[in-house]
């Protein structure tokens, strides 16, 4: 990193503090009048310029438009990136203790820098060849977006000489940090360009860092996500000592234990010599069933019944007697949570005297959320391009899982129940993007 990059970064050596305080956003002196009808306070002219036509939004990025992206002057695509957050980080936030009050109606939007050094440091990190980029999460209504845009349009006044780019995730999706989607938008842009980004040189700062009192880790977790050092506005503004307590909330796949993929390992997936059967899948969506499917039971013969593809049960089981009477063993690829759904199948077995055995795919809720994400939104392009596009299933679905599951006996009438164990499958890349901290 540069000279500035390391000046406004953190020091253990000083324990000098900047000051917290920063001026009102209303400043300056109006000399009082006999004939002032007005409070002299609401005459004082505005600390921050009107806005100008510097500042450009350009059309919304992803295929639902949900990232804002402008554009302030003409930035320059350099290796070095210096990265913020927005709120709470360059400007004070507009929610929880300190923030800035909201305009009177029919008044410009009010806001205020983090500290009066932030307009220096991104000057000065514009003419040591940074580019700056803003990150920002913003749970935007349609009805404040119009006002939220001017504000941005005010902030951009604020710093006329410093070109910067602005991505703005407005939903929950792969654009919203801690997933990656802004970044990998950065990059492409970069990309046309010409220009790879150094990520040793670069930075991301941010106040969403895990630490006691912080409302997320969002940043923090980004910024793992991406690759790139990581500071809080402390740290990289007020030289602060970098903190190293701090927690990281969500699912981390480093917590999962390394199992065998199928137990008990004594027993065979398949039976041999094959014989006609019902295999009943329970768990979760997203845990590995029709991966298991495809690779297990349907490379074998076997007929695989899915309600996502015939849209009811009772189509499900009219589907697995065909099966049956065909003489084909069938595989019910479905979630089957409970008792009562998993008796249509057993009784179906019973009917046509063949054993039904169960599989329990033993992936938590965290962990089916976590490659739920990753399907919809994180897949590697590569990957991406080769497989059918993963609409995100809905959070109810998990919920109503969690809170209807009944664990599968053998008194249900199954002659075997066995466990299937979650194992990740894939090359280097995919490990890498499945491994991220991925959060909506």
């Amino acid at each position: 990193m540069s000279s500035s990059a390391i000046q406004a970064g953190p020091s253990t050596t000083s324990k000098k503090r900047f000051s917290e305080d920063v001026d009102a956003s209303i400043a300056g002196n109006s000399k009082r009048t006999k004939l002032a009808t007005v409070h002299p306070f609401f005459n004082k002219p505005n600390k921050y310029p009107k806005q100008t036509d510097a500042f450009q939004w350009h059309k919304a990025l992803g295929a639902c438009g949900t990232c804002l992206y402008g554009t302030n002057l003409v930035p320059a695509c350099s290796s070095k990136v210096a990265a913020f957050d927005l709120d709470g980080t360059l400007i004070k936030s507009s929610f929880g203790k300190g923030a800035v009050k909201k305009a009177p109606k029919g008044s410009p939007p009010t806001w205020e820098w983090w500290r009066e050094k932030v307009p220096d440091t991104l000057e000065k990190l514009n003419t040591e060849g940074y580019s700056i980029v803003i990150i920002s999460n913003q749970a935007i209504k349609s009805t404040s977006l119009i006002t939220w845009k001017e504000k941005i349009a005010l902030i951009a006044a604020a710093i006329p000489s410093v070109p910067f780019r602005l991505f703005a995730a407005i939903a929950k999706d792969e654009y919203r940090k801690p997933m990656p989607g802004m970044w990998n938008e950065l990059t492409r842009i970069y990309k046309e360009e010409g220009v790879e980004i150094d990520k040793a040189a670069s930075f991301f700062v941010g106040d969403a860092a895990g630490r006691d009192g912080d409302f997320a880790s969002t940043d923090r977790m980004w910024a793992l996500n991406v690759e790139l050092p990581f500071f809080t506005p402390e740290e990289y503004f007020l030289k602060q000592p970098m903190q190293k307590k701090f927690k990281l909330d969500g699912f981390n796949v480093v917590d999962l234990p390394d199992l065998p993929l199928f137990s008990p390992t004594h027993t065979s997936v398949v039976p041999d010599p094959i014989q006609q059967e019902i295999v009943l899948f329970v768990g979760y969506p997203g845990v590995g069933k029709s991966t298991v499917c495809q690779r297990y039971f349907v490379s074998e013969g076997y007929e695989r019944v899915n309600q996502d593809t015939l849209g009811t049960r009772p189509k499900c089981v009219a589907a697995v007697e065909t099966a049956l009477e065909k003489g084909l063993s069938c595989v019910v690829d479905n979630t089957n949570r409970d008792v009562q759904t998993r008796k249509f199948y057993v009784d179906v077995a019973r009917r046509f005297k063949v054993p039904i055995r169960c599989f329990v795919f033993t992936g938590s809720m965290e962990l089916a959320w976590h490659n739920n994400l990753y399907r919809a939104f994180n897949q590697p392009p590569s990957t991406a391009s080769k497989t059918e596009n993963r609409t995100l299933v809905p959070y109810l679905a998990f919920i109503s899982f969690r809170d209807k599951y009944e664990e599968p006996t053998l008194t249900e009438g199954f002659s075997e129940i066995k466990k299937v164990n979650w194992v990740f499958e894939g090359n280097e890349e995919e490990r890498k993007h499945w491994s991220m901290w991925l959060q909506i």
